[in-house]
């Protein structure tokens, strides 16, 4: 009787890896973006016209499909001189500028990727990026394996809320912190009728004008030129109209939102990820100051998302003082990124890295 064949090992075939170019912005971007971790699933192809539709810009796409599959959206704008030869990812920065990757994408595609760019660009950048970015970080380590030349500049510490374990220490919120808030909510009501509400969805794009109202009578209005608002129309609202236009990414904006009298007082913006929110933005109107508008809203905004699934809220950076009296950490490092194509863009790194540095 004949012994039937056992193998003890086998090679692994490669994959059919290929890659295209397209002028535009790909359809596979939702596509990658829906096989994406949660957490870069907001990276649509509508969040990236949004921002070519506000910001300006020529977009072209790179895919990278393994066995006819898109398992790699790369939008790039050029920037600067055009005879510099310098791409970068459109998008917005809040919360950060990345690009939808297959979580089983694997070294070759990410290869095939730097192999399809080299011949086109002579530097990529990307950022900023927290360290720990899912696409950014692999594809890094693959354009140093590559000989590409790879310079970050520090940026700023991002701050992060683990809801879930503070609730389960028992720890948060406080019962101290409610005490409070409860107070000041009472003499908050003083100044009238109370509604505390929340908006996403459908809400969508109408509801950013009450957001903008609330901005217009913040600090950002009456201390800066406004253009750094996020909601308002001569700061950065048409952005987030015109995203809000995908309904996929309308589900996933999320605000709280208090009014006085139907007034608008104070809003908490958010962008919800799976079991993670992203703080993007928050405001009060400064004449309700004496009473914490802001914080007591976004207490209330928290334990919905932590009543709803929602485990931890990436504050992202700046103003670490009321993130850690929240109970916020520090978290992963944010960076811009540049990577200098083979031969001589890379042989230029060290010098690159000292003036972009020292910006």
């Amino acid at each position: 009787m004949t012994k039937p064949l056992v193998l003890d090992a086998f090679e692994r075939l490669p994959r059919l890896v290929r890659t295209t170019f397209v002028e535009g912005l790909s359809n596979t971007i939702d596509q990658v973006a829906e096989a994406a971790a949660p957490s870069h699933a907001f990276l649509r192809q509508s969040w990236f016209a949004a921002a070519i539709a506000a910001y300006g810009g020529r977009v072209r796409t790179l895919t990278v499909h393994a066995e006819d599959h898109p398992v790699l959206a790369l939008p790039l704008i050029s920037v600067g001189p055009a005879l510099l030869g310098v791409a970068a990812v459109p998008g917005s920065y809040w919360p950060f500028r990345s690009f939808p990757l297959a979580p089983d994408a694997g070294a070759e595609v990410l290869d095939a990727a730097l192999a399809a760019l080299a011949p086109r660009i002579a530097a990529l950048r990307i950022g900023p990026v927290y360290d720990d970015d899912v696409a950014v970080m692999p594809l890094l380590d693959a354009a140093r394996a590559r000989g590409w030349g790879v310079v970050g500049r520090f940026i700023a510490s991002s701050f992060l809320l683990d809801m879930a374990a503070a609730r389960a220490e028992g720890t948060w919120p406080r019962n101290s912190t409610l005490r409070k808030n409860r107070f000041h909510e009472k003499h908050l009501a003083e100044h009238g009728r109370l509604d505390w509400r929340f908006v996403s969805g459908a809400d969508w794009p109408a509801a950013f004008d009450d957001l903008a109202a609330v901005e217009w009578t913040s600090w950002i209005a009456t201390r800066t030129d406004g253009r750094d608002a996020k909601f308002t129309r001569a700061g950065h609202g048409a952005f987030w109209r015109a995203a809000a236009a995908d309904p996929v990414l309308a589900a996933m904006f999320r605000a709280a939102l208090l009014t006085v009298d139907d007034r608008p007082a104070a809003f908490s913006f958010d962008i919800d990820a799976g079991p993670l929110k992203y703080a993007i933005a928050n405001s009060y109107d400064p004449a309700f100051a004496k009473h914490s508008p802001g914080k007591l809203l976004y207490y209330r905004n928290l334990v919905d998302a932590l009543d709803r699934g929602i485990a931890r809220v990436d504050w992202g950076a700046g103003d670490s003082g009321y993130k850690r009296t929240i109970g916020a950490a520090e978290g992963p490092a944010i960076r811009d990124w540049l990577l200098l194509r083979p031969g001589v863009p890379a042989a230029l790194a060290p010098a690159i890295r000292r003036l972009w540095r020292g910006r």
